[in-house]
């Protein structure tokens, strides 16, 4: 399998933790999102959306980061990460939405326009910077509740779930996201933190 990837992309970063937790024997190929490879009409042939990361698997052609874990587990038949019981699935997936629709867009704010527009030599947007604000303390708070009690996100073990979420948080002091309020989420990503999966996927 072939992973097209970018070390900085947090939507990047949730398959390859998926990945290296798995033990999944992967090719890494870095796309060069800072010169627009992304948009080439080489790379556009294979993901139409042109955004990493992208699995090629044979064949087969999956996009879209979320269901690259899940196909990556459901191949690896990791029972553990994402398991086959319905309603134990249903949690779990029910955080994976969550993470695309709410919690990752609302990191994203502050990240694109505190990492990748700095990476691409442009100024952060005050007015992009003010929509963050008030976007992420609601989605932050919740998950800080649900974590009280709790050593991680979903079926009280580690799960896709965790992987998900966590991925924009590799941003956090770059992007200066305004989490340190938050005790719960703080303790459970640090654990997340002390993983082998989250180590040995570390930008370089």
């Amino acid at each position: 399998m072939r992973l097209y990837y970018h070390p900085l992309s947090s939507n990047s970063r949730r398959a390859t933790l998926t990945a290296r937790h798995l033990g999944v024997d992967i090719e890494l190929a870095s796309v060069a999102l800072e010169s627009g490879a992304q948009k080439s009409a080489d790379y556009l042939r294979l993901n139409p959306n042109g955004r990493v990361p992208l699995l090629l698997d044979g064949d087969f052609l999956l996009w879209e980061s979320h269901a690259i874990m899940q196909y990556l587990a459901d191949k690896a038949r990791a029972d553990d990460i994402y398991p086959a019981d319905i309603a134990a699935r249903a949690d779990i997936n029910r955080w994976l939405f969550w993470s695309a629709c709410h919690f990752a867009p609302a990191c994203g704010l502050f990240i694109r326009e505190r990492v990748s527009k700095k990476l691409m030599g442009g100024a952060p947007d005050p007015a992009e910077i003010a929509r963050g604000e008030g976007q992420l303390p609601p989605a932050a708070a919740m998950l800080d509740a649900h974590l009280g009690g709790r050593d991680w996100i979903a079926q009280g073990r580690l799960t896709l779930a965790d992987f998900a979420v966590a991925a924009p948080l590799m941003h956090s002091a770059r992007a200066e996201l305004p989490l340190g309020a938050y005790n719960n989420l703080q303790a459970w990503f640090a654990r997340l933190r002390a993983t082998e999966a989250w180590a040995t996927t570390e930008p370089r």
